[in-house]
């Protein structure tokens, strides 16, 4: 891999991939709004599209070609199905930034629990996806298009809930300040189990895939999920003290509608390895507190 083009990689995850491609010596295009400044200097090229705008798509990608396209900021059919035209004859690989928001609500899911091949997607565009219900329909929709229509090798990465000490969503700090300034929160569903995956490791696991000859859907993060009411105790046990628990609370952020976990057996069947979930959170914890 000589090039890649980011569509995103000026927050989060999509931050830290960038700087694993300049450490490994590629030429990196970011393609973004414009809207967030990012610290890569002259080290990278930056394309200016808008994902709900097919025409600055054409406009950005025309006479260019890439290696591989990391795809950071898809959230709907429409804009995967867009993407897909102004890409054609482009890209040799496209890995998707997916979630494990594509299966059913539940937990310990494998990759065979939602096949994007057999999945009919209707073209909408993202203001159409309404909340946790519509962000799974426009993965799902996303992931179908990619598989059915793409003419190079797609990767979905379906990530868990990414976390690291720099998240800018701040849903685990949330716990943690809670729990430490003695605010109130509400909690709805406490038996409800969730699977998460360090930012850095998920930044390296996306290089990983573009560099393999993997393609189809995979999830990866650490093996092991965990309950909100295990989160809760195991922030209290770190803290030494009582978390504040009740209907008048200011609500989780990680109130979801179901459990969501995956199985990530077929990532450590390819060699990966991830930190333990224990391990994760307790260093995130102790570095929020």
């Amino acid at each position: 891999m000589k090039s890649a083009l980011i569509l995103g990689g000026t927050q989060f995850v999509g931050k830290r991939l960038v700087q694993l491609l300049i450490d490994d010596r590629v030429k990196v295009t970011i393609a973004t709004r414009g809207l967030t400044a990012d610290t890569f200097g002259n080290q990278v090229t930056r394309l200016r599209i808008d994902r709900q705008d097919a025409g600055s798509l054409e406009k950005a990608f025309r006479d260019k070609k890439w290696d591989v396209v990391f795809d950071q900021t898809c959230y709907s059919s429409q804009e995967a199905l867009d993407t897909l035209k102004a890409l054609k004859g482009k890209v040799k690989k496209y890995i998707f930034t997916s979630s494990q928001a594509a299966y059913d609500f539940g937990t310990n899911h494998k990759e065979g629990g939602f096949n994007p091949l057999e999945f009919t997607p209707f073209l909408k565009t993202r203001r159409e996806y309404i909340g946790y219900v519509g962000y799974q329909e426009a993965k799902r929709a996303a992931e179908a298009i990619l598989f059915q229509n793409a003419e190079f090798p797609v990767v979905a990465v379906r990530f868990p809930i990414i976390i690291g000490k720099d998240d800018y969503t701040n849903r685990l700090h949330f716990h943690v300040e809670h729990v430490k300034e003695g605010k109130t929160m509400f909690i709805e569903h406490p038996d409800f189990r969730y699977s998460f995956i360090d930012s850095g490791e998920a930044a390296a696991f996306l290089l990983s895939m573009a560099k393999s000859d993997y393609q189809g859907p995979i999830n990866p993060g650490s093996e092991e999920d965990i309950s909100l009411s295990e989160l809760i105790k195991l922030i209290e046990n770190l803290l030494g003290k009582k978390a504040i628990v009740s209907a008048e609370g200011n609500p989780s952020p990680y109130n979801l509608p179901g459990s969501w976990s995956i199985n990530t057996s077929l990532a450590e069947s390819m060699g990966f390895r991830f930190t333990s979930l224990d391990c994760l959170l307790t260093g995130l914890i102790r570095y929020y507190s």
